[in-house]
């Protein structure tokens, strides 16, 4: 029988010598030539296989959807295939098993899917993803955990605002300090805000000529965008926000929050209120108010 070779990691499990790409596929190569099957083809990739968007391993399924004779199909282990029990992929890949279409093998664990498979084993199957699931959601909520832990103690668990650059120590921890360029031309900007007397494309004329550029790869210069969600965000006086919720930091602060609360009320000062006017055409309409009451004076 043909054979077709399945390799994966996701990022984290690179670091893992024994579940490599390298590693997987030499399992792979040595179980095939004792069943004496002929490699057709060899896959490996980096990717996950716990979210729903799996582009490489699609175009995979595309690949094995086009061939007209049965083939087995060989990952390392079933949580090579997915993690995800909810996979609309492994129930293709199954049900094409259970037809005899294809044979799904799982080395390391020693499961072979195909149409004369027993109750038992069909259930193994099933509780082999369910413990691939598990073992994902289990590292997910570590992960919250730990972040949640960090956040309380004043840490910044993404990358750094403009202003700001993340930073390893000396003793290989992650860290955030002031950008001695970047920062002088943020808080530039909030005082400039601040003022009321710029907008803020004014603003980024004056920021860009000094070199201000965004927090990206391509080291574009600041938009009105980029510095309008500079302007809202309460990490330069000392706040993390986080879907929601302020936490206290633990990072010098670029502005005080009498001038963060100051670009506030600019801001506030400037939202447009949407007037519905009448047919009746007046010249002073909209502009003049009743001393008294503080509505406005219409034509009539």
């Amino acid at each position: 029988m043909k054979a077709i070779i399945l390799a994966r990691v996701s990022t984290e499990e690179q670091k893992e010598a024994g579940n490599s790409l390298p590693a997987q596929i030499e399992r792979l190569k040595s179980y095939c030539q004792r069943k004496g099957f002929e490699i057709i083809k060899t896959y490996s990739f980096d990717e996950s296989a716990y979210k729903t968007k799996r582009d490489e391993f699609d175009k995979i399924l595309d690949d094995i959807n086009k061939t007209d004779e049965k083939i087995a199909i060989c990952f390392d282990k079933v949580d090579r295939l997915s993690r995800n029990v909810f996979d609309k992929r492994v129930a293709v890949m199954y049900e094409k098993a259970i037809t005899d279409e294809i044979e799904l093998h799982f080395v390391s664990d020693g499961q072979i899917i195909n149409s004369e498979m027993s109750a038992v084993e069909k259930f193994q199957f099933g509780m082999s993803l369910g413990l691939a699931k598990y073992y994902s959601d289990a590292i997910s909520d570590n992960v919250k955990r730990a972040n949640e832990q960090k956040l309380r103690s004043g840490q910044w668990i993404s990358k750094a605002p403009i202003g700001y650059l993340n930073i390893t120590t000396e003793d290989d921890k992650k860290d955030i300090t002031l950008d001695p360029i970047r920062e002088p031309l943020i808080k530039k900007a909030f005082e400039l805000y601040a003022t009321g007397n710029y907008a803020l494309q004014g603003i980024i004329d004056i920021l860009n000529k000094n070199g201000l550029i965004s927090n990206t790869k391509y080291k574009k210069p600041l938009s009105k965008g980029d510095l309008d969600v500079v302007l809202k965000n309460p990490f330069y006086y000392g706040q993390m926000r986080v879907k929601g919720k302020l936490y206290q930091h633990k990072y010098p602060p670029i502005v005080s929050l009498w001038l963060f609360n100051k670009c506030e009320e600019v801001r506030a000062s400037r939202e447009k209120t949407v007037v519905k006017y009448n047919s009746k055409p007046f010249i002073f309409r909209g502009l003049i108010k009743c001393a008294y009451c503080g509505c406005t004076i219409t034509s009539d």
